[in-house]
């Protein structure tokens, strides 16, 4: 090869590699200049985002020790309808026409097919028919009398139906202090409202769900219900007490927790009002002023002839209690039966 033809070529390569260089070099000016441009895009930006920030108007914000839930609503009397009214134990204790068809009318005789050996007393038909000593009395005697047990034969009375399987269903409403007594036919599924009731309940309370020292929820009911008169002896509170003082004549606990409940069954249940000593004559007073109230303890409490007649019925039947704030808001079980008979 000549050299003319040797320096033209040399000449071309190192004009192309000069090319090359400055292309490269421009190229990787491009890249570092949009990068900046970008960096720089993105500080203006996250400038005017602190400016829009600091714009915003200075309001506190709570810490969580600051955020509060609030109590439920407290206890007040409702102006809406009111807890239906009823009392059908005269067609519960009656042996006239027109009872109810969950009893059933017997005439007393001490022979009978059941019991072989030796003559039958109102006992052996309370165990035989499953209704109290205490319901046969109140039906034999036709009257507020539940322990005169004298009969004769011919004496009528009534008994729980042997073919019925029921159980009763107390609903007490907190906001109207009021409890109606509902049986429950489990044959038929019908629901019948016996009676309402006007109770004391536990104080008001607006820590508690319930709104007051009564738990809500469904319990069960013990069937030991105890019986108390003047002079009966026992412990409360791990004090020696005279019980007639505390929980009146009759004392209905509950048993075991059902449903929804804000407390324990434990300590809680039905009884009467307290009786108080009387500083004039040393007897004993009803504190009847203490019905209609929040003034217990959380038990629900009944007058004297309330809290007799209901333990009279409920104890050889199951029975439950549904507490709630407002009767509207119970899952009363079964289906309504009869309008309500007004005292």
């Amino acid at each position: 090869m000549s050299f003319p033809r040797i320096l033209l070529y040399g000449t071309i390569i190192l004009f192309g590699a000069m090319g090359s260089f400055a292309l490269i070099k421009r190229l990787k000016g491009s890249r570092e200049a949009i990068e900046q441009a970008a960096e720089i895009s993105q500080d203006e930006k996250e400038r005017e985002l602190l400016k829009q920030v600091a714009a915003l108007p200075k309001t506190p914000v709570a810490s969580f020790t600051e955020i509060k839930i609030a109590p439920p609503a407290p206890l007040e009397p409702v102006e809406e309808e009111d807890f239906p009214a009823c009392n059908r134990m005269q067609q519960l204790f009656s042996t006239g026409p027109h009872k109810l068809p969950i009893v059933e009318t017997i005439t007393y005789t001490s022979n009978v097919p059941w019991l072989k050996g030796r003559p039958a007393w109102l006992a052996d038909y309370s165990n035989y028919y499953n209704t109290s000593c205490h319901f046969i009395a109140r039906s034999l005697n036709k009257k507020l009398d539940y322990f005169s047990q004298k009969v004769f034969p011919g004496s009528k009375f009534n008994v729980f139906s042997k073919d019925k399987k029921i159980q009763f269903y107390l609903l007490l409403d907190l906001s109207r202090r009021k409890m109606g007594l509902y049986y429950i036919d489990l044959d038929t599924n019908e629901r019948v409202l016996l009676k309402t009731y006007l109770v004391g309940a536990g104080k008001l309370d607006e820590k508690r769900l319930s709104g007051s020292l009564t738990p809500l929820g469904k319990f069960s009911l013990a069937n030991k219900i105890a019986v108390y008169k003047p002079g009966d002896i026992g412990f409360f509170q791990e004090k020696r007490v005279e019980m007639i003082q505390v929980f009146g004549t009759r004392w209905i606990p509950f048993k075991e927790e059902l449903e929804g409940t804000t407390g324990r069954a434990k300590g809680f249940g039905i009884h009467g009002a307290p009786w108080l000593k009387d500083k004039e004559t040393e007897g004993y007073l009803e504190n009847r002023d203490c019905i209609g109230k929040y003034d217990s303890g959380g038990c629900i409490r009944l007058l004297q002839e309330d809290v007799e007649e209901l333990a009279s019925i409920v104890m050889t039947k199951p029975a439950v209690i549904e507490i709630v704030r407002n009767f509207r808001t119970a899952r009363l079980p079964g289906v309504e039966k009869g309008e309500p008979q007004h005292k």
